[in-house]
This record gives C-alpha cells, sequence and structure tokens, in this order.
C-alpha cells in the first residue's frame, strides 16, 4: 500500500511509481527526464507536485495501460542504473581504503611512518 491510498511499487526501498485507483499513475525521475516526457506529451507534471521529478499519467483508454508500464518500467530501469552506480561506488570505495590500509600497514611495519629524522 501507498501512504497516500493505491498500490506502491518498489525496488528494495526505493519507490518506482504508485497508481491510485485504476485512473492515476504517480512516477518519480530526475527532472531532466521528467522534464523530457511532459515535453514530449508522454506524461503530465506531477497532479500536486508539478515543480518536482514526479509524473502523473491517467489512464483514460486501455491502450494507456502499456504507455503507463511502459513509465514505471523507465522509473525501474532508471534505479537499477542508480543502485548499480552505487554498489560500485561502495565496492571502490572499499578498494581504496582497503589499499589505503595495506600502505599503511607496510609503512607502519617498515617504522617509516615513526621513524624520526
Amino acid at each position: 500500500p501507498h501512504r497516500f491510498g493505491g498500490r506502491e511499487f518498489n525496488l528494495d526501498t526505493r519507490e518506482i511509481g504508485h497508481i491510485h485507483g485504476d485512473k492515476l499513475v504517480d512516477i518519480p525521475f530526475p527532472k531532466k527526464v521528467r522534464d523530457e516526457l511532459v515535453n514530449a506529451g508522454e506524461a503530465n507534471a506531477h497532479h500536486i507536485l508539478p515543480e518536482s521529478g514526479w509524473i502523473s499519467f491517467y489512464i483514460r483508454e486501455e491502450g494507456d495501460v502499456g504507455k503507463a508500464i511502459r513509465l514505471l518500467e523507465k522509473s525501474y530501469q532508471l534505479a537499477l542504473e542508480q543502485k548499480a552506480r552505487k554498489v560500485a561506488m561502495s565496492n571502490e570505495l572499499k578498494a581504496m581504503s582497503t589499499k589505503t590500509l595495506l600502505i599503511a600497514q607496510k609503512s607502519l611495519a617498515a617504522g617509516s611512518i615513526w621513524s624520526s629524522a
């Protein structure tokens, strides 16, 4: 369930969108992507927060269901890409920390850090 009613769809703890009833789908996007979708007429600015990255998509006819699904898939793909970047960055930081620790350990073992001149 979504906190404002409806059904929420998530990737882990990140919301990729939600649907109110069977007619209104709200989906978060980076603002640049939201602007592209709105400017292309593929979605509307969010019905309550029009200046945010969120879009609102109204299901008015049967063909709109597929369009809503494609928008949710786009949000999902962007969330997956963001998650992959975060994991890669975390792994890179861990590797850097491990490398720094190894250098410090070697320096300490050799006495180069604390030796007096």
